[in-house]
Parts: C-alpha cells; sequence; structure tokens
C-alpha cells in the first residue's frame, strides 16, 4: 500500500509500479562542501553607521519625567555624604543644561535649514510648500522659545529645574533614612 515511499534498492531495481508508471530515481545529487554554505571565520567589524539623532523637546521632557527620587536613594545607599549630595546635584543641573543647550541647537539648526527651504521654494513658486514650511519654522520658533523658558527658570533654579532638584534630594534623604533605620533604629535595646 505505501510502495509508493520506496526507492530503489541497492541492485537498481525500480520500486513496483505506481498508477501504472515507473518511477525513475532522480540522479544524486553532488555533496556540497561545508564552506560553501557555513562561515567559520570571526565576524568582520562593521564601519559604524552614521545616523540621525534628534535632539527635540522629547528629549528634554523625558529627562525631566525621570525619577530623581530612585536615583538621590540609590545615591544614598552608595555614599551618605551630604558633600555627595551637593555634587550630584550640581551634576544633575549641568546634564539638564547639557539637554537644553543640545535641543536648543536642534531646534535653531532646524529653523536655518528650513529658512533656506522656504526662500529656494518661493523662489521655484512652489507656495502651498512655503506655507507648510512656514508652519513647521512657527512650530520650531515655539519650542525654542520654551526651551529658552526652562533654562531661565534652569539658572534661577525654578520651575522645571526646582523639580528636578527637589525630587533628588527627597530621594537622598529618603536613604539616609533608610540607613539610620537599618542601623541604628531598627536594633533592640
Amino acid at each position: 500500500m505505501f510502495s509508493f515511499f520506496k526507492r530503489a534498492d541497492n541492485n537498481g531495481a525500480q520500486t513496483p509500479p505506481l498508477n501504472g508508471h515507473y518511477l525513475n530515481p532522480a540522479p544524486a545529487l553532488p555533496e556540497v562542501e561545508e564552506r560553501v554554505f557555513v562561515e567559520t571565520s570571526a565576524p568582520k567589524e562593521q564601519a559604524p553607521t552614521q545616523t540621525q539623532v534628534d535632539h527635540h523637546i522629547g528629549v528634554l521632557y523625558s529627562f525631566m519625567d525621570k525619577n530623581h527620587e530612585v536615583k538621590g536613594y540609590d545615591d544614598a545607599l552608595v555614599n551618605p555624604d551630604v558633600s555627595n549630595l551637593n555634587q550630584n546635584l550640581e551634576a544633575l543641573k549641568s546634564e539638564l543644561i547639557r539637554t537644553l543647550n543640545k535641543v536648543k541647537t536642534f531646534y535653531e539648526d532646524f529653523v536655518q535649514e528650513t529658512e533656506f527651504h522656504i526662500t529656494s521654494r518661493s523662489r521655484s513658486g512652489m507656495v502651498d510648500m512655503v506655507e507648510e514650511l512656514e508652519m513647521k519654522k512657527k512650530i520650531a520658533q515655539g519650542h525654542i522659545d520654551k526651551v529658552k523658558a526652562i533654562e531661565a527658570d534652569t539658572a534661577r533654579e525654578e520651575g522645571d529645574c526646582k523639580g528636578i532638584l527637589i525630587s533628588y534630594t527627597r530621594g537622598f534623604k529618603n536613604g539616609l533614612a533608610a540607613i539610620s533605620h537599618h542601623h541604628i533604629l531598627s536594633r533592640r535595646f
């Protein structure tokens, strides 16, 4: 019944007919060497590809939305010194300033590039495209204004910057309290 699965035997005799036809076995395929399909050498170093890095306002907000309280708590557990608190607050403020500068530079460059496109497309008579580019420029200018406002607040340690510093300090103090509770308050007299 399942004789159609059988091949010719070792003597070269054909299998019994299937629906009245004898099956001729296919010629043997040549052996493929392992080196043809298996790479045995170490992978080659690839040159790093340049990727466009966007420093849009979302990057700034994601930094400001981070949970700095957890970082402060962890830092207190590692080094519970007040000078460490002050250094880390300065480092956080510096990181915020760097992020502000990156975002502001991104938008300033974007506005300049957009102005070039506005000028060249207006010379070509592409009115709809120019209006679209003007809208993008206006949005970018709004983002620059927001970044400058956050930058001014950071210089005065107010607004979002103050929230970051308060959050970190709260976490650091909670870490100090956890150390005291664990080492001193949990002991029984």
